[in-house]
């Protein structure tokens, strides 16, 4: 199934090691800067390795580490990054259709390797669910390659800022390229005017909010952005048609 070898050699996979690739240097600046955050917000080299290694989500991290130098209340820190994924939510209501055919051990392999590149990527490959085995074979092999490849592209360069800290000079801009590669990715997201809309009122609100402690503003952003999208989902008048839905 999921790990076959079958995976490894259908032509499927090289696709999406390949779709992986296209925006690799982008990621690449993002686990560099996010390896480079945890070493100068205080975290010890064997914490922020551990971190890296097992802790698969560069926004929750980047959140959470000054909360976490700053000694924040637990409960504000675990609040944050529930708030950064809950996108997360959305990807796996999207891809229930796609998984639900597959073991629950494979579902929560993919839970832990999806990320934000690989859901848009996918679901812009298959658009729509595989109804028969080579389709479904297809799509595991997809999965296969853009995971492996994401996955590695991520740990290895989060490891190499580690281990670059001090080395690693501010004028790079590793952070500014880090954010142009989520800003791509944020765009690809944008396919509808509900999400659009979510989009700018989450960021217009954030900025507003900026002034909060302890990056509240982010959890600022995205509850204005959801009672937002909820109250223009249920007007009559603004409610999207129903092809162009969220």
């Amino acid at each position: 199934m999921f790990f076959q070898r079958v995976n490894f050699t259908h032509p499927a996979f090289w696709e999406g090691v390949r779709t992986s690739a296209a925006l690799a240097p982008g990621l690449a600046a993002w686990g560099v800067m996010t390896g480079v955050a945890m070493v100068n917000a205080g975290m010890s080299t064997f914490d922020s390795v551990l971190m890296t290694l097992v802790v698969y989500a560069g926004s929750v991290q980047l959140a959470a580490i000054p909360l976490l130098a700053a000694k924040a209340p637990m409960w504000v820190i675990v609040t944050t990054a529930i708030c950064v994924n809950l996108r997360f939510v959305v990807f796996s209501a999207h891809l229930r259709q796609y998984l639900m055919v597959w073991p629950r051990w494979q579902r929560l392999v993919n839970g832990y390797f999806t990320a934000d590149l690989t859901y848009v990527q996918f679901t812009q490959r298959f658009p729509h669910p595989a109804e028969d085995d080579a389709g479904r074979r297809a799509e595991q092999a997809f999965l296969c390659g853009h995971y492996g490849l994401t996955w590695l592209n991520w740990v290895v360069t989060g490891l190499i800022g580690i281990a670059l800290t001090h080395a690693v000079p501010a004028h790079w801009g590793l952070g500014f390229a880090g954010i142009l590669g989520l800003v791509g990715v944020t765009c690809s997201l944008a396919t509808s005017r509900l999400r659009v809309t979510a989009a700018v009122v989450a960021g217009a609100a954030s900025v507003a909010a900026v002034a909060l402690p302890l990056k509240l503003n982010i959890v600022v952003g995205i509850s204005v952005a959801v009672a937002v999208c909820m109250l223009m989902d249920r007007l009559p008048g603004l409610a999207p048609a129903p092809k162009d839905a969220a």
